[in-house]
């Protein structure tokens, strides 16, 4: 039977032992064969997250069933078998491994490189079938030859770090890469044409997206340097086979290492015909340490996603690897917009999520979904997560910015939530957290100046100022036996408008607050709870 505060984590795949060991014992860890259809299907319900390698299919038919699911884990970096459309509208967040592999598909490639260069493959097929031909595989030396790399990522570069020790001069083309980031690493910015004219090996470091699938071509081929060798480690057809197998058919390539097909698996190539080229089974990511790396980080992300944190592996969240001075306001933020929602009693036509301070130098994009989620956590039916945040926004017809200024004059961060309501009032709520400790303040409610925790149970009054009023508050509240943990008094002038936000230790009910209402003549009153359960 399971146990109510242990979620359930399906294990659809093997894994290895050490990634069962990083989940820990706070979940209860069940099993299924993945690729029996009937055998997922079955064990889906009640499952809180699911773990999968590359062979079981997680589409929408799999996630409908699948009713308490919020997060699938991929071990590994592509993400072809998982349904992410479909997982972001079941509110369902998508995670992967997205360095695990890093070094073993840099590795890999280096090995193409050098098996190219030396000829590995046929001088190795041929002593097998007993020839002894060494005139036959004379290679090329990589020492003081030119490198170019196309793709300046995580993979590209370590790619680069490794052969620049060989002693090769590395240019790279990259659109995406800032030249003065490329000049750090030693590697040199140049366009695609010019690239494949300069350089002797040539390494694909990209991933496949429309934009890239042909961008190696004839054309492209024609114009490169000959007796060059290419290596693609990356993903198929980036590099256009039929191209690829023209030139080095007529000799103006001299090899090819490849680990990707256009389409795979594949076994009947023209270009496994060719002694020049050296090619694997797509095994970039095929050793134990990438395997291992893979298990350990979604077991990790897989704790961050099921104990309501922000994973910064997640593919299907906005807002990416969050720096550690934003992380701590997501939680302020996130009750922000709880307090907003109670304020203004309705879904907001427009919400400006305004950040100001020291914090908006690193993204603070993390700090938009948070509100969000706090600002539809009462009012949806379904589960709201950081997710299908701004999909239930967007539904709505709320129109969301993010608005960041570097100075906040009274404080060294501020968090500040406003929106236009349907009749064109205006609702504003702002905190910041303070002290060593960083203790989250409430510091201003629709205009008003405060300073007050944001705990479990608040309540708002506004009305004529006059004095009275807050003994009166406190004598209905005492009747009530609903203890003040709290209270702030704010007012725009003297016998202007007052505004009392009061810190309870319990919820106080809808007649005590149509009470206190009727007794101080309040023209707004409002009771907001903030407990996880609400």
């Amino acid at each position: 039977m399971t146990t109510p505060d242990r979620p359930v984590v399906l294990i659809a795949e093997e894994l290895s032992p050490a990634t069962i060991e990083a989940l820990g014992p706070d979940f209860e860890v069940r099993y299924c064969d993945g690729a029996d259809r009937g055998s997922l299907l079955a064990a889906l319900p009640g499952a809180h997250a699911l773990l999968v390698r590359s062979a079981t299919e997680v589409d929408a038919e799999a996630l409908a069933a699948a009713t308490a699911l919020r997060v699938v884990a991929r071990a590994g970096v592509g993400l072809d078998n998982v349904d992410v459309r479909a997982a972001t509208q079941h509110g369902v967040m998508v995670v992967n491994a997205p360095t695990s592999n890093i070094v073993s598909a840099a590795e890999l490639a280096v090995a193409l490189l050098l098996a190219a260069a030396r000829h590995v493959s046929p001088a190795h097929a041929a002593l097998r079938r007993g020839e002894w031909q060494r005139s036959r595989f004379t290679g090329i030396e990589l020492f003081e030859k030119t490198l170019g790399i196309v793709g300046l990522g995580r993979i590209g570069v370590l790619v680069a770090q490794r052969l620049a020790a060989f002693g090769m001069r590395v240019i790279a083309y990259d659109p995406y890469v800032q030249a003065g980031r490329a000049a750090q690493t030693g590697v040199r910015l140049v366009d695609l044409p010019t690239l494949l004219a300069e350089a002797d090996f040539v390494s694909v470091h990209l991933p496949r997206t429309p934009e890239t699938v042909g961008l190696i071509g004839a054309a492209e081929l024609a114009g490169a340097k000959p007796g060059m060798v290419l290596i693609n480690a990356a993903r198929g057809g980036i590099v256009d086979e039929a191209a690829l197998y023209a030139a080095l058919k007529e000799g103006r390539l001299a090899a090819a290492g490849l680990d990707v097909f256009e389409t795979e698996p594949c076994t009947d190539s023209p270009l496994l015909e060719l002694d020049n080229v050296v090619a694997t089974p797509h095994l970039g990511a095929s050793t134990h340490e990438a395997q291992e790396k893979a298990g350990l980080a979604v077991a990790r992300s897989v704790r961050l996603a099921l104990s309501g944190e922000l994973v910064p592996d997640a593919v299907n969240v906005q807002g990416g690897v969050i720096a550690e001075v934003v992380r701590p306001g997501i939680g302020l933020t996130e009750k922000l917009g709880r307090i907003f929602t109670g304020l203004a009693g309705e879904v907001a036509s427009a919400l400006d999520v305004e950040v100001r301070g020291e914090i908006t130098a690193h993204d603070v994009t993390v700090l938009e979904l948070a509100a969000l989620k706090g600002v539809f956590a009462d009012v949806v039916e379904d589960q709201v997560s950081y997710v299908n945040a701004p999909l239930v926004a967007a539904e709505r017809g709320m129109e969301v910015r993010l608005v960041t200024e570097a100075t906040s004059p009274d404080h060294r961060n501020l968090v500040t939530l406003r929106g236009v309501l349907a009749d064109g009032s205006e609702v504003s709520v702002s905190g910041t957290l303070v002290g060593i400790a960083q203790r989250e303040r409430l510091v201003e409610v629709n205009g008003f100046s405060v300073d007050i925790e944001p705990t479990d149970h608040l309540a708002l009054l506004r009305y004529e100022d006059r004095p009275g009023v807050v003994g009166v508050i406190g004598h209905i509240l005492g009747e009530a036996q609903v203890n003040i943990a709290g209270m702030q008094v704010s007012r725009d002038r003297q016998g202007g408008q007052a505004l009392v936000m009061l810190s309870v230790d319990s919820a106080i009910s809808a007649e005590v607050l149509a009470e206190i209402e009727q007794a101080v003549g309040a023209d707004l009153v409002r009771g907001i709870d903030l407990t996880p359960s609400a």
